[in-house]
């Protein structure tokens, strides 16, 4: 049967506009995106089909190009539509989080910064840079690195710091593994970076892992 046969609550656009977005299942809110199925198959159906061939939204969203469009009514341009509304989510966190009042939410942090670094393929290492009201003053992605790691400076990151006219700092990386536990390195590479700052007083805040979960390093008493 057509979606547009279907009960107008229970159609996918329909359903959003009158009980909002939180109230659609995956399917439903990729069935949106879609548009349109194929033979034989809704947007819903195509959407379920996906989702179970990808293992997720997640390994959906965070496939490659190549990846995506290997899939029955996928292609360059739903990938390029899909990139565009990741970023645009992007993009709305962070002015959230910018938008002038002090950074009082980890929530909201945690889900910015796990929205910026989940999915890569190998570590990226990242600094919130922050004024002296905790307000946010800019996000960089500085260090890049192997699956295995990332080569961290302290001194770009004081230079960085300093260019931002940063009075605090929050850092952030992925572990490609998906496992959250922050490791021994990453407890040393802390202390460095702390020491560093604090020789031209600058404050850290925090230092987010990011995997499958996000673990905060000032929750654990690790800073």
């Amino acid at each position: 049967m057509a979606i547009s046969q279907w009960p107008m609550d229970e159609r996918p656009r329909e359903k959003l506009l009158i009980k909002g977005a939180e109230a659609l299942s995956d399917a439903e809110l990729l069935a949106i995106f879609l548009r349109t199925g194929c033979k034989g198959f809704t947007a819903v159906d195509l959407a379920r089909q996906l989702l179970d061939n990808f293992g997720g939204l997640k390994p959906m969203l965070q496939a490659s190009q190549t990846d995506f469009c290997l899939h029955k009514g996928l292609g360059s341009a739903k990938y390029a539509q899909l990139q565009a509304v990741l970023e645009m989510a992007k993009r709305h966190m962070f002015e959230q989080l910018s938008r002038g009042d002090a950074l009082c939410s980890p929530a909201q942090t945690r889900q910015y910064l796990s929205s910026q670094l989940a999915g890569f393929p190998h570590e990226v290492f990242a600094c919130l840079f922050l004024d002296n009201r905790n307000r946010v003053l800019a996000f960089e992605k500085m260090f890049y690195g192997t699956i295995d790691g990332a080569s961290v400076y302290p001194r770009e990151v004081v230079r960085m710091a300093l260019k931002k006219n940063a009075a605090a700092v929050i850092f952030a990386h992925n572990h490609p593994s998906g496992v959250a536990e922050p490791s021994q390195a990453d407890e040393q590479i802390t202390k460095r970076l702390k020491d560093a700052l604090a020789l031209v007083d600058i404050r850290v805040l925090d230092h987010f892992v990011i995997g499958d979960e996000v673990v905060s390093f000032a929750e654990r008493g690790l800073l």
